[in-house]
């Protein structure tokens, strides 16, 4: 069994561009948290910013990809693309939709609790182990691409004039996305902490400052509360959506 909290908030923006998944449900504001038996996907989806219907496509995609059913022998990049070309001839159908995109981090956990993560564009997987924070997803962006040719540094990635470039994503008309599929060949230990995040976090609260937060002795889901406090005290001007996943201790069964 797993316990999954999440929480999203449209910030100091007039709405909402950001949007997640919990299994079969679907989040546009607010505060959810539930218990899982695996199989599951879990996800983030966050509109781009500056393209038409960024609220419709995240919400969109997540719609259609809490109808996948999930397990070991999927092929989710297949199904990715599908979801991708959907939402494409939806975007391209009236001028008030055309080319509306989203990003997109997900987590499934299959029939035997391994781990897969599904990532296209800049919203991130986290993984919190050991009072260490380690991002498992790769950005796919301008500034990833210079930070990993050495042309600038991890604290020049974080602040860039030019970190809101991203490579196609989700319902790009014109260029498909690189469509990040893992297997990750483990499972969630217990202790760890799986976190799915929009930028409105990444790019505003440093990983010594997340990992200060989640090493506090509080409810993983006001844990949470408080990274989106932080981020929106570090002057965010963004959407802030975060996704928490652990694994509970297994209930013993019922002895005859």
């Amino acid at each position: 069994m797993y316990y999954c909290c999440a929480i999203t908030d449209k910030g100091i923006r007039p709405h909402n561009e950001d949007a997640l998944l919990i299994h079969r449900t679907v989040l546009t504001d607010g505060v959810t948290e539930c218990e899982l038996a695996s199989p599951f996907l879990i996800a983030v989806a966050d509109g781009v910013s500056g393209e038409h219907s960024g609220e419709l496509a995240s919400s969109t995609c997540l719609h259609m990809l809490k109808d996948v059913t999930f397990n070991s022998r999927i092929d989710m990049e297949q199904k990715l693309f599908s979801i991708h070309e959907a939402l494409a001839e939806l975007g391209a159908k009236q001028e008030d939709t055309r080319n509306m995109q989203t990003t997109l981090c997900a987590v499934g956990v299959d029939e035997a609790d391994m781990i897969h993560s599904m990532n296209v564009g800049d919203s991130r997987l986290y993984r919190y182990r050991n009072e260490h924070l380690q991002q498992l997803s790769r950005d796919q962006s301008f500034v990833q691409v210079l930070y990993e040719e050495g042309a600038i540094t991890a604290d020049e990635r974080q602040n860039h004039a030019r970190r809101n470039i991203i490579f196609p994503v989700m319902g790009n008309l014109t260029e498909q996305p690189d469509f990040d599929v893992r297997e990750h060949h483990e499972r969630i230990e217990y202790g760890d902490i799986l976190l799915l995040c929009s930028d409105g976090l990444s790019d505003y609260v440093t990983k010594p400052e997340m990992e200060e937060i989640l090493a506090m002795p509080k409810p993983l889901v006001r844990r949470l509360q408080l990274l989106m406090e932080l981020a929106l005290q570090n002057n965010c001007s963004d959407n802030i959506t975060i996704v928490a996943l652990v694994r509970m201790w297994d209930k013993p069964k019922n002895k005859k």
